[in-house]
């Protein structure tokens, strides 16, 4: 592999650092040199991996072989078995979320490279070889890609199609067509971070949902299920036949995550039968709002019952009385911190007393305060349901 000094003799530039220091990629080229011009580091470092290239002995009809690989209907695969067969070794490609797309030869460890496009990573390629063909593999890494760009742009003609049925199903129509008749599920991801209200960032924000979605669907169609995706307001959309609804929609969170720098919410609704597509989605929306953990998942089922009654904002004039009335007592917090630990607590009050690290005669000090100021007694369940869902129900919309 070219080293750091002949980079930098490539750029004019004094050989520095370490001698020996090797490199395989053109980005990795450009990181050891962050204070060049990217770009012009990136084309010293093609040209010396060119004149690396063409000095294997018959490396145009490599190229050729290489050429005619990615033009396959099934890219990755034919790729994989040319560089298994012309090396001796082993070579695997992998989804930007970890699945094993295509491999050949007997796997083992070897050289990884990242295949991105952009910001884009669109998965990697494991190459086991000898040092010999050191030369050929940064240029095998760029077929890889191609490969994977390839296979992506034929699964995004194939998800329109699916998109536009998608809409349709949102819009109302009946039948689920390609789904079958058992239990489907439907979720929607959005990324964590907010968007700036600039046209440049939200055309941004929808491109990487679009990206988003497309691993889902290539998440499942690696495992023969048949899923439509879609991008709807801010939100990338999944619909697919479900058989475990729990492990499929922790797997599919877990793909996305695998697939992009960004942080994931992902909501998923219940499993459903016939003409409730609409209502899968409702429920979806209902269990991403309700994620609270910037990388978390919830599935409708478990999403707690009182999440879209606090999240509504029914509980407003409560929580806002309930609080004016316990800051009036102006203890900088401690009655309401008494009072939550209060609803929270099954044992007696000694032993409450001593999980608050106070005496129980100061623990019904402070409880008769804060009966006083909310005009009731705690023994009233009315009182105690008003508390509640003032106080713990906070928390679901902290």
């Amino acid at each position: 592999m070219p080293t750091l000094a002949e980079l930098q003799r490539q750029l004019g530039l004094n050989p520095t650092g370490p001698s020996d220091l090797c490199w395989s990629g053109l980005e990795e080229a450009a990181t050891l040199l962050p204070a060049c011009p990217g770009e012009q580091v990136r084309l010293a470092a093609l040209s010396l991996l060119a004149r690396q290239v063409v000095s294997v002995p018959g490396s145009a009809s490599v190229f050729v072989a290489l050429r005619e690989a990615v033009a396959h209907p099934q890219p990755e695969r034919e790729l994989t078995r040319l560089l298994a067969r012309l090396t001796g070794g082993f070579a695997a490609i992998h989804a930007s979320w970890g699945d094993l797309v295509a491999s050949s030869g007997e796997p083992r460890p070897g050289q990884v490279y990242k295949l991105s496009s952009g910001t884009r990573q669109v998965g990697t390629l494991t190459v086991a070889a000898a040092a010999e063909w050191g030369p050929l593999l940064p240029v095998a890494a760029e077929y890889a890609l191609l490969a994977r760009l390839q296979s992506a742009a034929a699964g995004a003609a194939r998800r329109r199609v699916g998109e536009r049925a998608l809409d349709a199903l949102l819009a109302g129509q009946d039948d689920v067509p390609g789904l079958g008749e058992g239990p489907f599920a439907l979720a929607l991801a959005r990324f964590s971070r907010g968007v700036t209200g600039t046209a440049a960032a939200r055309a941004t924000r929808e491109q990487a949902l679009d990206v988003l979605a497309s691993a889902g669907e290539g998440y499942f169609m690696e495992r023969g299920v048949t899923a439509y995706s879609t991008v709807r307001a801010g939100r990338a959309v999944w619909l697919w036949p479900t058989r475990d609804l729990e492990r499929e929609g922790h797997a599919l969170h877990a793909a996305l995550l695998a697939s992009t720098a960004q942080d994931v919410r992902l909501g998923v609704s219940a499993r459903h039968t016939g003409p409730a597509v609409r209502a899968a989605f409702e429920e979806a929306s209902q269990a991403l709002a309700g994620t609270r953990e910037a990388r978390g998942c919830t599935l409708f089922q478990a999403l707690d019952p009182l999440h879209a009654l606090v999240t509504g904002g029914a509980l407003n004039t409560l929580q806002a009385q309930v609080g004016a009335r316990l800051a009036s007592l102006n203890d900088a917090g401690r009655t309401e911190a008494t009072l939550r630990a209060y609803l929270a607590h099954r044992g007696s009050l000694a032993e409450l007393a001593a999980a608050l690290h106070v005496h129980v005669n100061t623990l019904r000090y402070r409880l008769r305060r804060a009966e006083d100021v909310l005009g009731g007694r705690l023994s009233d369940p009315q009182l105690l349901a008003r508390l509640y869902l003032a106080l713990e129900a906070q928390d679901l919309t902290a």
